[in-house]
């Protein structure tokens, strides 16, 4: 049976475009994204599940007293939607322990660094190529990881590397790591974890031959 995935946004859905697109040229083996979730309604990620015929869905944060009460809802909404992946794209909205409880080693996300390099609080979208650049390193790139209590802490499934150049700036470094690197990783990571093919031994993540 395909797996059913949702996919967490709040911004602008590029990877999620990725997502689709990777899904309509059939790279997606085994699995297919039902569900669009937002931490927001203004998130345009909503028009591009709408553009693409999936069911789009918001909850907010500031709907509900706590971060915690958030995830509660947002668990709930997954077992009612019978989600199998959880796969966070630009999901800017802190979740509790509740989540990785309700989907251990079954939530994805993507980091636009080669963790554990510029990782962990405070290290999201351009703050994340501004400290690369400021420490001076020679190559960045973009890693898949399974989602635990640890922020960017969880096992790595995937990561690609890219060069950094010498007149980047954190806008254009952040444009090659997408391109190059988060696009591509994102959609290899769920069509493996689809397939049954991502094994996690404690840290370590092996990938299964087909």
């Amino acid at each position: 049976m395909a797996k059913n995935i949702a996919v967490l946004v709040s911004g602008g859905g590029t990877n999620l475009q990725a997502l689709i697109d990777a899904q309509a040229r059939g790279e997606i083996v085994n699995g297919q994204i039902s569900a669009v979730i937002a931490s927001t309604p203004e998130a345009y990620a909503l028009e591009r599940a709408a553009k693409a015929g999936i069911s789009g869905y918001v909850v907010a944060r500031k709907d509900y007293p706590s971060s915690q009460a958030m995830t509660v809802a947002l668990v709930d909404k997954l077992h009612e939607l019978n989600i199998d992946l959880v796969v966070l794209a630009g999901f800017m909205t802190i979740l509790t322990g509740e989540m990785v409880q309700a989907y251990p080693n079954a939530i994805l996300n993507i980091h636009p660094a080669l963790i554990p390099s510029f990782a962990g609080p405070g290290c999201y979208g351009l703050h994340v190529h501004e400290k690369a650049l400021a420490y001076g390193v020679k190559l960045s790139g973009a890693t898949v990881h399974f989602v635990s209590e640890e922020c960017d802490g969880g096992p790595i499934v995937l990561q690609k590397a890219v060069d950094v150049l010498p007149d980047d700036t954190p806008e254009v470094l952040q444009r090659r790591i997408m391109e190059q690197c988060e696009w591509k990783l994102l959609p290899q990571a769920v069509s493996l974890f689809c397939q049954d093919r991502l094994k996690v031994e404690g840290r370590v993540v092996r990938i299964l031959p087909e």
